[in-house]
């Protein structure tokens, strides 16, 4: 048994603008997926696929080992995401699937999958760790996006994540900063398609290349991994702190997709709320002074159960 693991992410800075080389700051999660791969003693031509959550069962599938097709499934639009991936791999890696035997693969996500943390950018690490292929090729060619999710699949550490040419330049950081303990991510009780997110964001590009924003967050961004201090605004309203840079960021991107920031939906809240990813859905951060009891009873109030302190999820 040959057994791989990918980490889950947050995008903390740089969302959407990300596509067109903003320098982001990413975060690598310790919840993440496994795979495990058998051979198996029989030649039917099969690849057995079997999915797992923490809930338990999630789907299964056996595609044809000699196209890759689907052959049977409990849920036909992942089988042919995963036949589509399993395609692209075999074509950037030709020797794989070679012996004379079907293929067990069997996968384990450590989150919920609904919660936006990665499924599909683990899913692909593990499978290109296996087919020792690039997983950035992977990802262009079957599902798309910047890659800053696959650079997280296997940091160490926190990461300043841009395109260069359209190239993935990575540099592992080392930001645990003074105000972790005041974050905590917290999710939205729903899913964002974020394929849907980028799409509607390329069509804004159409008009308007965001030169001037892509400038400022990465700005932004290097500020927020080099700062040290969660001082308030009291002593200067001009002094540049976290909840002003997080504040700031929030404006630049709600600007360019045309809409409101989260904040505005949680107006009484004492902090920091920002977005995280594709807006309107999974995780986002909560920066504040209040004791952990008050923030989780303000936002359990709201519904909104499932909430993560910075040293509970993050590498």
């Amino acid at each position: 048994m040959e057994k791989f693991r990918a980490n889950g992410k947050f995008l903390l800075t740089g969302e959407y603008l990300v596509l067109q080389g903003a320098s982001a700051l990413a975060l690598p999660l310790k919840f993440g997926q496994t795979l495990e791969v058998n051979a198996l003693e029989i030649n039917n031509g099969v690849l057995h696929w079997d999915a797992f959550t923490p809930k338990g069962f999630w789907f299964s599938a056996m595609l044809n080992k000699s196209d890759l097709t689907v052959r049977a499934s409990d849920d036909m639009e992942k089988a042919e995401m995963l036949s589509k991936i399993f395609q692209t791999i075999k074509l950037l890696n030709p020797n794989i699937l070679q012996e004379n035997h079907d293929y067990s693969f069997t996968t384990h996500l450590e989150f919920d999958k609904d919660w936006g943390l990665g499924s599909s950018s683990t899913l692909i690490s593990c499978l290109s760790q296996w087919a020792k292929v690039n997983p950035y090729e992977v990802l262009k060619r079957t599902m798309g996006g910047s890659g800053y999710d696959i650079a997280c699949a296997t940091a160490t550490k926190p990461i300043i994540y841009r395109l260069e040419n359209g190239n993935p330049v990575v540099e592992e950081i080392d930001f645990k900063p003074d105000f972790s303990d005041k974050l905590y991510f917290v999710y939205q009780n729903h899913k964002q398609s974020s394929g849907r997110e980028v799409k509607s964001f390329k069509e804004r590009l159409k008009t308007n290349d965001f030169s001037k924003e892509i400038s400022e967050v990465s700005e932004i961004t290097m500020k927020l991994c080099t700062i040290e201090t969660s001082e308030t605004l009291e002593t200067s309203e001009t002094l540049e702190t976290p909840e002003t840079l997080f504040n700031r960021h929030e404006e630049i991107i709600g600007s360019c997709i045309c809409q409101n920031p989260l904040k505005s939906q949680f107006s009484d809240f004492q902090g920091v709320i920002k977005s995280l990813g594709a807006w309107g859905g999974d995780f986002f951060m909560v920066m504040t002074n209040l004791p952990e009891t008050e923030v989780r009873r303000y936002f359990e109030k709201k519904g909104l159960t499932t909430i993560f302190r910075y040293d509970e999820i993050v590498i």
